[in-house]
């Protein structure tokens, strides 16, 4: 089951993951219009995208997971806090990292 708000669908995985990490909605959608870190997504045609949280004490990564569906679309997946600092796996190429720019504005 999938919920359409806006230009985003959410699917009921990313509502369970964002009340479990204590997540908003303005806070995921943030972390995929302003990513600090793009990589590819564990899943078929997915991106998985990161933003540090300000804590200095205890530093965590907030993630998110989207597809983009077409233009206007982006379906997010999932999202979650990661504890501490993640390493650098599967960077995503420059030519898509611009097309992923323009299609989020």
């Amino acid at each position: 089951m999938f919920i359409r708000i806006g230009s985003y669908i959410w699917t009921q995985h990313v509502k369970q993951k964002m009340k479990f990490y204590g997540l908003s909605e303005a806070r995921v959608k943030r972390v995929v219009r302003f990513p600090e870190r793009i990589e590819e997504g564990i899943a078929p045609d997915t991106v998985a995208c990161m933003q540090r949280t300000t804590n200095i004490k205890k530093p965590q990564e907030v993630w998110a997971m989207y597809q983009v569906k077409n233009k206007n679309v982006i379906k997010i997946i999932s999202a979650w806090k990661y504890p501490g600092v993640s390493s650098k796996n599967n960077p995503i190429p420059q030519e898509i990292l611009d097309e992923l720019k323009s299609l989020l504005g």
